[in-house]
């Protein structure tokens, strides 16, 4: 039997913090973190497991883009990068357990696992951090192997597939929808807007799935977003005038 997960639609998600880069409000920093807060809007952000064990937030699997510093994550220590700032702002990389003490359950979080490393281990050390967290969360990944190890470990957990179907950013069989629902057994679709219509997504709706739209980032995408999905992860100026 599928849950009710109805309270996920009609929501507006802030894809990686409510960031502006050109103002100086980093992707996935603190302080996109606290915007959001204060407009109340739920947050996504990405997480990677360095070598030392810790988690930290950040979207690619190198440093160079946000930092400069031009390196993998899954290679360094929390103690290596402590002292990088993002983007020339006074904001550092931060910690999960930084993020989860800031909001505490204010709004709810969107968790996107990365799949830079083997499957289990940041899932594994993911779930120490929110098994123990007391606000609201949900978890989506594209790699379908991690999507099915937090099925079987926390089946209490809310967890979705992304997907996309454009095929520049096909980098293996995982990131497609298609073959993927039934063997991953995912609560929701988080799924490309720049690929929709799709009928595949279209018939996962009409199964029941909540289908998460990203990335919203015009006042043309979120009328795109609401003819096919449910819920819409956006960004900045799109949240800015709702």
């Amino acid at each position: 039997m599928k849950r009710n997960l109805d309270y996920l639609k009609g929501l507006y998600i802030a894809h990686r913090g409510l960031y502006n880069n050109e103002k100086g409000i980093p992707e996935n920093s603190l302080k996109a973190f606290k915007e959001a807060l204060e407009r109340n809007i739920i947050i996504e952000f990405d997480v990677h497991l360095l070598k030392d064990g810790n988690i930290v937030i950040m979207h690619d699997d190198n440093l160079k883009r946000m930092t400069g510093y031009d390196k993998d994550l899954k290679d360094c220590t929390y103690e290596e990068i402590s002292k990088l700032r993002l983007l020339d702002t006074d904001e550092k990389i931060p910690l999960l357990e930084e993020a989860l003490e800031l909001v505490n359950g204010k709004v709810m979080l969107d968790i996107e696992l990365k799949y830079d490393v083997e499957v289990g281990k940041l899932e594994n050390e993911l779930c120490q951090y929110l098994d123990k967290y007391e606000g609201k969360f949900i978890v989506k990944s594209f790699r379908t192997n991690t999507v099915k190890w937090l099925k079987e470990n926390r089946p209490e957990y809310i967890v979705g597939q992304l997907a996309t179907y454009k095929d520049e950013e096909i980098r293996n069989k995982e990131l497609c929808l298609k073959g993927n629902i039934c063997e991953a057994n995912p609560d929701f679709i988080a799924y490309d807007i720049r690929t929709l219509p799709n009928n595949e997504v279209a018939e996962c709706r009409k199964n029941g799935f909540p289908i998460l739209i990203w990335t919203v980032k015009t006042k043309e995408d979120l009328e795109k977003a609401k003819l096919y999905g449910d819920t819409f992860i956006s960004e900045y100026e799109v949240l800015l005038n709702l």
